[in-house]
């Protein structure tokens, strides 16, 4: 259960005064989660940004920073802050050294480190928290309030102003949780986080995650929702947890765990739960949309209040999209390591774009077939849709990690056989394909008439989006590409490995 241990009464309504007076105001321009709003299409409104820019020559670049040696995490901006998931080889504070996952907290004016949470590695089984993966779970925003789920899998609820302003509770136990096992735990400091509450998945919602926690929580009203990266054990021949849910709810003031799913996805995942939920208008209704780990999109009634205190609601199933019915069903883990016949996983996000639904899926990169594809269905009624929903697929190189960006009728995704594709939102028809020289892992981002992607390679290309094919710039970053660019406040952020990125056209 979440953590409430509460300071006096007396402090609060002064504390409060004091978040207010410190916290800068939410602007327009921000980006406050991972995607647009509510749909998750990768796409920004903002204008002005650059169309090619140069490291080497400081050209366009408005400040840069040092992160840790590998980066996955998107940069998230918002209430004048930028955050940004990483590892600590380069430790912020020298009290806090070794293994860990970390959220960096940087100024957006000039890139000034701010505080930082740093969370030591659970520990035990690799497969678990996996060695330099750092923290993997981009954080949404909400006034002066972050949630994010660390690496060790606790969603937690974060002070934007770090402990500078104090130790604001109800949470109280910093000190202890960010203390490596058999460390005395330091003295809180004001570039330390300061933890609101905290919920472990682990402990207290019996889940057994994967590789990393990978969750990028999505905000609606009261109600936090996210996935909680269950997945295989260490032989990846079994569900761990197969009880254990794959999409859960939290009220954000108290960090109460509300309402899970119970469609028994976690027993049908082929290697973990990888995608964040969505929200979407269907039929003048909002649902919650989440791609499971076994390759099917569900859709769920959002919840509608809080069930009584010590209950935990089921969400309630609308309906169900099985992006490839042709796969394997059954006994699916003994097609673990076969490269031609496989069930299908999700490991983007879909995005909810007009009407439809657009979703990369295909054979798990380290474990499945060597397929993919792009799929556009069109949601609604109840139970299996598969048959009646689907609108057209198109047949991508290799694995998809992606998350596609729905812009100006167009479809962008790249894929691990080194390319970029560019589709009819409509039909479903190739316009055209560009090629890379490094696979393709992160989202492509749609903004300013633009599309941005990089790749591990480093290599980071800009491009029209548009119907006709135009590379407008290629840059060679200083290294690996995983996480997405982001667009806020007429600044482009691109992070590579070990490198965070401010680019900005001069103003």
């Amino acid at each position: 259960m979440s953590d409430t241990r509460r300071r006096p009464r007396s402090a609060a309504p002064a504390a409060a005064v004091l978040l207010a007076a410190l916290a800068p105001p939410l602007r327009g321009g921000d980006q406050p989660q991972w995607g647009e709003r509510f749909t998750r299409n990768m796409v920004s409104e903002e204008r002005g940004l650059p169309a090619a820019f140069d490291p080497g020559k400081n050209e366009h670049i408005r400040w840069q920073t040092m992160l840790g040696d590998e980066t996955y995490g998107t940069p998230i901006v918002a209430a004048g802050r930028v955050l940004i998931g990483t590892n600590n080889a380069r430790p912020r504070d020298e009290r806090r050294k070794g293994e860990r996952g970390v959220l960096m907290c940087f100024d957006e004016r000039d890139g000034t480190f701010l505080w930082q949470l740093a969370v030591p590695k659970l520990g035990g089984d690799p497969l678990r928290d996996w060695p330099s993966a750092g923290l993997c779970s981009p954080p949404t925003v909400e006034g002066d309030r972050i949630y994010v789920v660390s690496n060790r899998g606790e969603v937690m609820c974060l002070d934007i102003n770090g402990q500078a302003d104090g130790n604001d509770g109800p949470f109280l136990d910093e000190a202890n949780l960010l203390a490596a096992k058999d460390e005395e735990p330091p003295a809180l400091a004001p570039r330390d986080a300061d933890i609101i509450w905290t919920f472990d998945l682990r402990k207290d919602a019996g889940v057994h995650q994967h590789d990393a926690a990978h969750a990028s929580i999505l905000l609606h009203g009261r109600f936090l929702y996210l996935n909680t990266s269950n997945g295989v054990d260490s032989t990846h021949r079994a569900i761990a947890a197969p009880e254990a849910p794959a999409l859960v709810v939290f009220d954000k003031e108290t960090g109460r765990l509300l309402a899970r799913e119970a469609e028994g996805i976690s027993a049908r995942t082929f290697h973990c739960n990888w995608s964040s939920p969505l929200l979407a208008e269907v039929g003048g209704a909002p649902q919650v949309l989440f791609a499971g780990g076994d390759g099917i999109v569900y859709a769920f009634a959002p919840l509608a209040a809080a069930p009584p205190a010590g209950a935990v609601a089921t969400l309630a199933p609308l309906w169900r999209f099985d992006c490839d019915p042709a796969a394997p069903k059954e006994d699916i883990h003994r097609y673990v390591s076969n490269r031609r016949e496989s069930p299908s996983v999700v490991k983007g996000m879909p995005v909810f774009h007009k009407g439809r639904v657009y979703v990369a899926s295909g054979g798990d990169i380290w474990w499945g077939k060597r397929e993919a594809k792009l799929t556009c269905f069109e949601p609604g009624g109840t139970g299996d849709i598969t048959g009646k929903a689907a609108r057209w697929n198109y047949v991508l190189k290799q694995h998809c990690c992606g998350t596609p960006a729905i812009y100006n009728g167009l479809v962008f995704i790249g894929d691990l056989g080194r390319r970029v594709h560019c589709v009819d939102a409509e039909t479903g028809v190739p316009c055209w394909v560009h090629e890379t020289r490094g696979e393709v892992w992160a989202s492509p981002l749609a903004a300013d008439g633009k599309i941005y992607v990089g790749t591990r390679r480093g290599e980071f290309s800009i491009l029209a989006a548009e119907r006709e094919k135009q590379v407008l710039a290629t840059v060679m970053l200083d290294g690996p590409v995983f996480s997405s660019a982001t667009a806020a406040n007429g600044t482009l952020y691109v992070a590579t490995f070990s490198r965070l990125y401010a680019i900005a056209a001069p103003r």
